[in-house]
């Protein structure tokens, strides 16, 4: 299947991202709680996954939590506690730019976390992810995939554009060693964590566009009619001529380009 060009990838996402915002309008409405886990493999596409979905979401409504490592304090709680503080409120949509699947994948992968460990979290998952869809969130959980080809064409990318040098880090540059490693905590991970209430959903993202507009597609075809009245909001026509900016104090500096 051949890669999408840009012009027909927005042709695409535009109206996507027109029932995206319905959909967010029927989780504030409803006071419905929509959750959705972002993971895969590093350069997978993410970030641009979750940028294609909060473009034109409000911001107040549609949050991200990319959560960095656990500090001291943090590395005494329950391992859940700092994912579950962000949870979202009734009308709320968050999405985890990475969750607490870190600890069957980078942290079992990279060894930051023992064996021990990782098996309780394989055990525990479940029973929190029930916890959370038995009081009504709701809950979809997708795993980025790619060739360790492309994983190697996009880490050069970055390594050659300055505006993606902050994407990598010497973990990055381990990991990249363990793509092995990573396919195999992934299947253990998906054979522990695969339930019915919380099922994984896999998506190619070997052509970036084209995973996008599948994750968003799989994500509004699997809610209920999220169909909405509208605001019923009008704007009545202003009284007398538009008005100009007047400047007292201070004044605008001097536009871009501008001698």
């Amino acid at each position: 299947m051949s890669k999408l060009k840009r012009k027909e990838y927005e042709k695409l996402l535009e109206p996507m991202q027109v029932e995206l915002a319905g959909m967010a309008r029927w989780v504030q409405h409803e006071g419905k709680r929509l959750v959705v886990v972002f993971e895969g493999r590093d350069t997978a596409g993410k970030g641009g996954a979750i940028d294609a979905i909060r473009e034109h979401l409000n911001p107040r409504q549609c949050r991200v939590a990319a959560l960095p490592k656990p500090d001291e304090r943090e590395k005494t709680e329950w391992y859940f506690q700092r994912y579950a503080a962000q949870l979202p409120a009734a009308g709320e949509i968050l999405l985890f730019d990475r969750s607490w699947y870190n600890r069957a994948g980078v942290e079992k992968v990279m060894g930051f976390a023992s064996d021990a460990q990782v098996k309780a979290f394989l055990q525990q998952a479940p029973q929190f992810e029930k916890q959370l869809v038995d009081d009504g969130i709701l809950l979809f959980k997708y795993w980025l995939c790619c060739d360790q080809a492309q994983q190697e064409k996009r880490f050069a990318e970055r390594l050659d554009d300055p505006l993606k040098g902050w994407k990598l880090s010497p973990i990055d540059l381990e990991a990249r060693k363990q793509y092995a490693a990573y396919t195999r905590a992934r299947e253990t991970m998906l054979k522990a964590t695969h339930t019915k209430f919380a099922p994984w959903t896999l998506v190619d993202f070997n052509d970036q566009k084209r995973g996008r507009l599948t994750l968003i597609r799989n994500l509004l075809d699997r809610l209920p009619d999220t169909s909405v009245p509208e605001t019923g909001i009008v704007l009545p026509p202003l009284v007398g001529k538009p008005q100009k900016e007047r400047y007292g104090v201070l004044k605008p500096i001097a536009s871009f380009g501008e001698n």
